[in-house]
């Protein structure tokens, strides 16, 4: 699995030679945090911008293949703004660089401007843009299917009741209770709804890492980092984006009312996928969870990607905390008084 494996540690220049002689393009690198690839900002003298990623020797070429073909899905579609597929001199949309040894999958995409919605105070005016332009993103990505989509993921919700075996590493008795009651939840109310529910494929991490805000009218600009794309239930796409719309007991569904009821004015979503909303987002959080207590014991304390991802995610074990005494009646309620909703399509 991809994400077990460490990341390519290519030195920059070979990667810069490899990109010059492949692709034509030069100029200045600068590192990019990723999970489990290796990626640059590049900026030409001409002032163009790209992202390099050197994939990781353990992704399949067809999951790389499936993410160069939904880009280019849905640059075609024009729903919204993504990165748009740079192609080699030799006409290919990817080329290969060799290292130590080991051949490594070579990709440009154009670089797309704006600021990440993380870096952004959220309020509930921009949620309902979030909700509203990833409802567009998903319509754009209706229809489109490939080999690749079923890549295994430790993010794929659907294997979600997989991370049990991880749960050793979360040491504090509360945190990993509620985070066993989520997955407990998850297997006894969603895993026997998945065969009837509407599937497509999704991005499958709309998290605010990957959301682009222009910052001036506070509008969404585009999404980025489609790596953890797979075909599943389209509300899974809804209640990832959702987790990461925390606040605190006061009002704890102040942002993921709008940013649903946005979603639901583009793209409806059935009462019943409507309620599962509730245990989808607070597995999605568990799994966050799950993966940054595992991360921590399976990566150095230096290494760039863990330290990001345990200042970033430090609010989920509180906002699964304050779902579970929300409640689901609650939850479900709020949201479907925020806006009416579609008749039943399941």
């Amino acid at each position: 699995m991809a994400v077990l494996a460490e990341p390519p540690r290519i030195p920059v220049a070979e990667i810069e030679l490899a990109v010059e002689r492949r692709f034509g393009l030069c100029g200045a690198y600068l590192p990019l945090i990723s999970e489990r690839d290796q990626n640059f900002r590049l900026k030409t003298s001409g002032g163009a911008e790209y992202v390099v990623k050197v994939t990781s020797s353990a992704e399949p070429r067809r999951v790389s293949d499936f993410q160069i073909a939904a880009l280019r899905h849905l640059e075609k579609a024009g729903t919204v703004p993504v990165p748009q597929v740079v192609s080699a001199l030799d006409g290919r949309h990817s080329s290969r660089i060799e290292y130590a040894g080991v051949s490594h999958r070579l990709r440009l995409v154009s670089y797309l401007a704006g600021e990440p919605l993380a870096l952004l105070p959220v309020d509930a005016d921009m949620a309902r843009d979030f909700g509203a332009s990833l409802a567009l993103l998903d319509r754009g990505l209706d229809g489109f299917s490939h080999q690749g989509e079923h890549p295994v993921l430790l993010w794929d919700l659907q294997r979600a009741a997989e991370l049990r075996d991880l749960l050793v590493y979360i040491d504090d008795p509360a945190i990993r209770g509620s985070v066993s009651g989520a997955i407990d939840d998850f297997e006894r109310r969603i895993l026997p709804t998945i065969p009837a529910l509407r599937s497509q494929v999704i991005h499958g991490d709309a998290n605010p890492e990957n959301v682009l805000v222009d910052p001036e009218s506070r509008r969404v600009s585009g999404f980025i980092d489609f790596g953890d794309m797979v075909r599943a239930p389209l509300v899974f796409d809804v209640a990832i984006a959702a987790s990461y719309l925390r606040t605190d007991d006061v009002d704890a569904l102040a942002l993921i009312a709008p940013f649903v009821a946005a979603y639901q004015a583009s793209n409806p979503l059935s009462r019943t996928e409507l309620g599962l909303l509730f245990d989808l987002v607070r597995v999605r959080l568990a799994t966050t969870i799950t993966l940054l207590h595992w991360r921590l014991r399976a990566r150095d304390s230096g290494d760039a990607y863990r330290q990001k991802t345990q200042h970033r995610e430090a609010g989920a074990t509180t906002f699964l905390s304050i779902l579970d005494r929300l409640g689901q009646a609650k939850f479900t309620k709020r949201l479907q008084d925020s806006r009416p909703f579609s008749a039943e399509l399941i």
